[in-house]
């Protein structure tokens, strides 16, 4: 066999004898496969965006699994590697500016507005190094940066038109999207694996938490940090997903909706043809 593919997530686990294993996404240029590798440890094995080759996958009914004895573990690509441009890589820092640029001059609060400006630069950095989930979507380093950056370009084009704007303060909306996800720099390590405070506090609290006290810091009122705080704390959209509360602003509800369609998207183009694709209930096929 021997066919070089290029890990697009990698999720560690043990199997109940206690022996280690990776379920791996990677593709080539022929398309994406999901497949299972026993007797991988944690330290041990191909990262994301690392180079693999296989002698031998087996496949049983559809489910694709190899040893670690089949597995070859290569090099990182450079940018002429013909699989390279098949890894998301983070949004560059100029075409985040650029949608801060144009969201700010949707502002009318010039202390909220010079506050999206000072966090746009301190969280760009921070947002490149982490994944924005495990395995769902936007799965890999810089994914936190990208999804980010996907829902703020969205509102660029659904801000303008939205059939009520003098009833949305886009400034909160600016401020939620920034800060939606800001807990996942304490729930993951940059390898995407799940820490402590992941599963004691979650990212949802530490987002809002942190969030309130940057805006009591700058003295924003209660009442307007109860606002921004609470599109926070939404941003799930509904209790079984696992919001706190549900949206009753519509600033929530339309950060609600801008996250569902930045991960969605994300899970369409990295599923396979024909894949189950569990976040969506269904199967994936690609025209």
């Amino acid at each position: 066999m021997n066919k070089e593919y290029i890990v697009l997530s990698r999720q560690d686990a043990v199997a109940r004898n206690n022996s280690p294993y990776v379920n791996l996404k990677i593709a080539n240029l022929e398309g994406v496969e999901n497949i299972c590798v026993f007797d991988v440890p944690k330290s041990a094995g191909p990262k994301v965006g690392q180079l693999v080759t296989f002698i031998t996958i087996r496949d049983y009914q559809g489910k694709k699994s190899a040893s670690n004895m089949d597995m070859v573990v290569g090099n990182f690509p450079v940018e002429q590697h013909p699989l390279y441009q098949l890894v998301p890589r983070p949004v560059k820092k100029e075409v985040w500016d650029a949608t801060i640029e144009r969201l700010v001059s949707f502002c009318k609060d010039e202390v909220l507005k010079g506050f999206i400006e000072q966090q746009a630069e301190v969280l760009f950095p921070q947002y490149s190094k982490y994944p924005a989930a495990t395995s769902v979507h936007h799965a890999f380093p810089g994914g936190l940066l990208n999804h980010t950056w996907q829902m703020l370009h969205l509102l660029e084009g659904v801000y303008p038109v939205y059939p009520y704007p003098n009833e949305l303060k886009v400034e909160r909306v600016i401020i939620g999207i920034l800060f939606h996800d800001w807990g996942k720099i304490c729930e993951y390590n940059a390898e995407g694996e799940k820490m402590e405070n992941g599963f004691l506090l979650g990212h949802i609290y530490m987002s809002a938490n942190y969030l309130n006290n940057l805006l009591r810091d700058l003295g924003i009122d209660k009442r307007e940090t109860n606002f921004i705080v609470h599109c926070v704390l939404a941003h799930h959209g509904q209790l079984e997903f696992g919001s706190p509360v549900l949206p009753c602003i519509p600033e929530a509800q339309l950060i609600n909706y801008l996250d569902n369609i930045s991960a969605k998207a994300d899970i369409f183009s990295t599923t396979g043809n024909m894949e189950k694709a569990f976040a969506l209930g269904t199967n994936v096929v690609k025209g």
